[in-house]
């Protein structure tokens, strides 16, 4: 079997290997290629598995990325997507070839960081990707859907926390592309675990709504200025549910009064919220705290560190300290002993002989990488190994992001 780079005269067999691989079948594209998820491909990037006797039965592409880390610091990170193997070549090593290939030829390219999201969970622990941001959906019925007056204060004649001044504008999703690319870039760069939307995904409408070109209404939020600061991409289905694709907001005030448009459509009898950060505020706003069912609770995004100390020392860091770390990565036969030393805000990350604080897989790593995973809690599943007391604990404080990571982009 060779594993080989696709060009431009493989797409058409790229994409429908791919979709064989899915039991899928492609659609038909809009005028200029645009409006399926695919049309963002890059292709030089892509691979194609190809059997001794010329047919394609796997396919792997990357997207070229900027994934935001704690500290509001951006890094490239390569955007794993598109993999899939013929049903008839399953179980053949199809898979652990391409995925071997592809994280050599991220290395050869000088990237330190891939990330995916895992169609199905057991498969990509064991190529060194772990589970590093969560979402979960939120149903609310209207009925229930009062927001409580927040109840902290600063100065006597401060007005309360999560005041808006601000206005809320609808449009159609045609009308406002400009804005919603404008505004999902100002909010990636300060949220931990958000991937960039790169320009071209916008133009060509790939992806899902409201990258892509189905018809959604837009909640834009416009500041005192009229400065647009935040949107909510929205729709109608059936039993009158308004689904919400997705809140954007730089401020918690912002994000709370289009929340609070949302909950207030008249027409709907319910809202569901497709994406919530697991500790998103949002329900403690409820005057009725069970007003939201949380359902959906998933993993979204998955990190796989290709050089630990060069990812260890680009995010930001909020308390001093230093950790041995042991770190095991069986897929690519490699393991290394560094000590992480941080002040300041800034880490070090030097090989070291010294006995270990923790012992971990790489794919431990990568889950409590962006802080949306406690080291304590793979301690207690039996996944991370303490070598002395204390060790888990410092691991929490030093791996901690400034707020939960959260990643809506699908790719």
């Amino acid at each position: 079997m060779e594993i080989r780079p696709t060009t431009d005269q493989d797409l058409e067999v790229f994409v429908d290997t791919l979709h064989a691989a899915f039991g899928r079948f492609p659609e038909t594209p809009t005028e200029g290629g645009g409006g399926v998820w695919w049309s963002a491909l890059e292709i030089d990037r892509s691979l194609l598995a190809i059997k001794a006797d010329g047919r394609p039965v796997g396919t792997a592409g990357a997207y070229s990325f900027e994934l935001t880390l704690p500290g509001e610091t951006t890094v490239p990170a390569a955007g794993v997507s598109a993999v899939g193997v013929l049903p008839s070549h399953r179980r053949q090593g199809v898979l652990t070839a391409m995925m071997r290939h592809q994280l050599t030829e991220l290395r050869a390219r000088g990237e330190f960081l891939s990330v995916l999201l895992a169609s199905e969970a057991p498969i990509y622990g064991r190529f060194g990707y772990g589970p590093a941001t969560y979402t979960a959906r939120l149903t609310v019925p209207r009925h229930q859907a009062a927001l409580a007056l927040p109840r902290a204060r600063g100065a006597a004649d401060a007005p309360a926390t999560g005041s808006d001044t601000g206005s809320v504008e609808v449009m159609r999703r045609a009308e406002c592309g400009e804005i919603l690319e404008e505004v999902y870039d100002r909010y990636r760069r300060a949220q931990p675990g958000a991937l960039s939307r790169p320009h071209r995904w916008w133009s060509l409408g790939a992806g899902q709504p409201p990258v892509s070109p189905a018809p959604r209404y837009i909640a834009v939020h416009r500041d005192a200025d009229g400065v647009p600061d935040g949107y909510a991409s929205y729709s109608f289905g059936e039993s009158e549910t308004l689904t919400v694709d997705e809140i954007i907001a730089t401020d918690d005030a912002v994000h709370t009064a289009l929340a609070r448009f949302l909950l207030g459509h008249d027409l709907a009898t319910r809202v569901v919220f497709k994406h919530v950060p697991t500790e998103h505020p949002l329900r403690w706003q409820f005057e009725d705290f069970r007003a939201g069912e949380v359902s959906g609770d998933t993993d979204w995004l998955w990190v796989r560190l290709l050089d630990v100390p060069r990812a260890l020392t680009a995010r930001g860091w909020f308390t001093d300290g230093e950790l041995v770390l042991d770190v095991d990565d069986p897929f690519l036969g490699e393991h290394g002993r560094y000590l992480l030393t941080v002040q300041d805000g800034k880490a070090d990350c030097v090989p070291t002989d010294r006995e270990p604080d923790l012992s971990l897989d790489v794919s431990d790593l990568g889950s409590v990488y962006l802080g949306g995973t406690a080291p304590s809690t793979l301690v207690r599943a039996g996944h991370i190994r303490a070598h002395r007391p204390g060790a888990a604990t410092l691991a929490d404080a030093l791996f901690r992001a400034e707020r939960p990571p959260h990643c809506l982009h699908w790719f």
